[in-house]
């Protein structure tokens, strides 16, 4: 490919395609957008070797959409995605660059969403469908997903969906499409099972392989908090609190999100105001203004509406929803610690996030550093301090006779001594944020245990998982098993995109003929098992639920072996009419 910088408009897209990436604030296309898009608007089959955080979803979905009949209302386009993260993520970018083709529709399927939303959203006729393999095999399997019309697959990040045990489920699939589709595949690594199903499936795909730029950061200090046991409004309050660093931008992931943010904090006394697409050029400017007056401390944005955004006393930036573009993350903390200062920067992380977490800091060349919140303590003390500091400013700055003569004179009135007329004055001076905080537990995240591993490796299907504490998991009941065909990587995969359950903290699972066990966390909720009573897997019920009394205990190391007589048990005695016990195997 040649080094000649290239421009959108130069890659024969439609107009309205155009207009659309311009109003996003795209300017040139990377390396695999402008490498992948002239190759899939022809109809070739593209296979794409690129990292997150590359912008390959614009490089497929860009070229994709330009080829739709908006008069066909069926799925002309199929993604699989490995995560219900990453596939809502699709679907947002297919509909954000799709703002000015009217009547399009885009549906993403995953699950741990309600199947009668999806059954009537697929009525519809989606033009476009982007759902995790388990999801979308259900749909087949039920005849609610018809792929008849299915012009284009795109398989996203498919050596993850190999690490998470569904590249079987990614092959019955694409069997089940149309054979003169066209298919590209986007993978960071290239192991044999991927590369056969390319030779499989996909007819002469050309071969884009972009190198994985890093950053450093070497001068902003990079935490990461593991979202725990509090609202990640409360633990934005707390850090904000206690944070001395004058101008703050907190990143949020939607237009409604910033909004919703800057008005509970201003609600809670922040200058805080929003900055996305929504605002005209003249607001936004003279927002941008405010921040660099002193006159707002917070803003909120978008990473279009902060794009090319320069203010010199920004000291941190929050990202209170993680970017899954790993160069979005660079571009936003990029807006602290400019021209060699110093700055810092704050990453709130769901657990299920860890993997994007770890992409992360390969990207920037720099581990970031685990956080717990600010106490209670840390955050009555700071309180404490800056009231100090507005009293002394107050009486060395102002005439305070006419005051000492109020206090007299409300003394005598009162006939209060004057250190508890001063003690009342005070609580009414503090009432809107008080100085002394209620009792009540620390806000800390639970760590994981082994939360400084790499939860990439220990979640590969192969790696050992020595660290589980059988004594912290239930046993549960599932009513399928080895007679409906299922394999312990169906069950495991449904309860991770079901549950929303790293594969980590699932423990033993045993296969029986009717029915299998799992060892999940204590303590689940009841709303997360009601939703995987309903699940399905190998097209049955799992109908799942806790065996009261059953302690979870690791899988014997050798399957126990049974009486090798026939029809007798181990005392001689016949056993014939007597419910035979089902021997358990691990499959794991």
């Amino acid at each position: 490919m040649s080094d000649t910088q290239v421009a959108f408009s130069d890659l024969d897209l439609p107009s309205s395609v155009l207009k659309s990436i311009i109003e996003l604030g795209y300017e040139t296309p990377s390396p695999i957008q402008a490498a992948c898009i002239p190759l899939l608007l022809k109809g070739q089959d593209v296979l794409g070797m690129a990292q997150t955080g590359t912008g390959k979803t614009a490089a497929f979905a860009l070229p994709l959409l330009s080829r739709i009949d908006l008069k066909l209302n069926k799925p002309q386009v199929l993604v699989l995605a490995p995560t219900r993260e990453l596939a809502v993520q699709v679907a947002e970018a297919f509909q954000a660059y799709a703002r000015h083709i009217p009547g399009f529709h885009v549906l993403p399927i995953y699950g741990g969403q309600s199947y009668t939303l999806q059954l009537k959203q697929l009525r519809r006729g989606p033009h476009v469908v982007v759902g995790t393999p388990g999801r979308v095999m259900d749909h087949l399997d039920r005849g609610t997903l018809v792929l008849d019309e299915l012009k284009a697959m795109v398989l996203d990040e498919a050596d993850e969906m190999l690490r998470m045990g569904f590249i079987d489920d990614v092959e019955t699939i694409m069997a089940k499409t149309p054979a003169e589709r066209q298919t590209a595949l986007f993978s960071a690594t290239m192991p044999e099972q991927i590369r056969r199903i390319t030779k499989r499936y996909m007819r002469d795909p050309q071969e884009i392989k972009i190198a994985s730029k890093t950053t450093t950061m070497e001068n902003i200090d990079q935490r990461c908090w593991i979202v725990s046991g509090v609202n990640k409004l409360d633990a934005l309050v707390r850090i904000l609190e206690t944070e001395d660093c004058g101008g703050i931008i907190i990143f949020a992931r939607t237009k409604t999100a910033t909004t919703e943010i800057a008005e509970k904090l201003e609600a809670r006394g922040y200058a805080a105001a929003a900055l996305n697409g929504d605002m005209n050029q003249q607001l936004r400017e003279r927002t941008v203004q405010r921040l660099k007056d002193a006159k707002l401390d917070i803003l909120v944005a978008t990473d279009v509406a902060a794009r090319g955004l320069d203010v010199e006393r920004v000291g941190m930036v929050i990202n209170y929803d993680i970017p899954y573009d790993t160069e979005a993350y660079v571009h936003r903390i990029g807006r602290t610690g400019r021209a060699g200062r110093d700055g810092k920067a704050i990453l709130f992380v769901a657990p299920r996030e860890r993997r994007l977490l770890k992409q992360i800091e390969q990207a920037t060349r720099q581990p970031i550093k685990q956080m717990d919140l600010p106490s209670r303590d840390m955050v009555q003390n700071k309180r404490l301090e800056s009231f100090r500091e507005q009293i002394t400013t107050i009486f060395n700055d102002e005439d305070m006779a006419v005051y000492r003569e109020l206090i007299d004179q409300l003394a005598v009135d009162t006939e209060l001594e004057t250190l508890d007329l001063a003690s009342a004055l005070l609580y009414m001076a503090q009432k809107e944020k008080p100085l002394i905080l209620p009792p009540e537990p620390e806000f800390k995240p639970r760590r994981d245990k082994d939360s400084d591993r790499d939860s990439d490796r220990d979640s590969d299907r192969g790696a050992k998982r020595e660290r589980i504490n059988y004594a912290d998991l239930d046993v549960y009941r599932m009513e399928v098993g080895r007679n409906d065909g299922v394999q312990v990587k169906n069950i495991v995969g449904a309860i991770a995109n079901e549950a929303d359950i790293n594969s980590r903290h699932i423990g033993d699972i045993r296969l029986f003929d009717d029915y299998s066990t799992v060892q999940l966390p204590k303590g689940m909720p009841v709303e997360v098992l009601q939703q995987l009573k309903g699940v399905f897997i190998c097209r049955k019920k799992i109908d799942i639920s806790l065996m009261e009394g059953e302690i979870a205990r690791p899988a014997p190391r050798k399957p126990r072996t049974e009486f090798k007589g026939k029809g007798r048990n181990e005392r001689g005695s016949s056993d014939r009419g007597a419910p035979r016990k089902p021997r358990p195997r691990r499959d794991a």
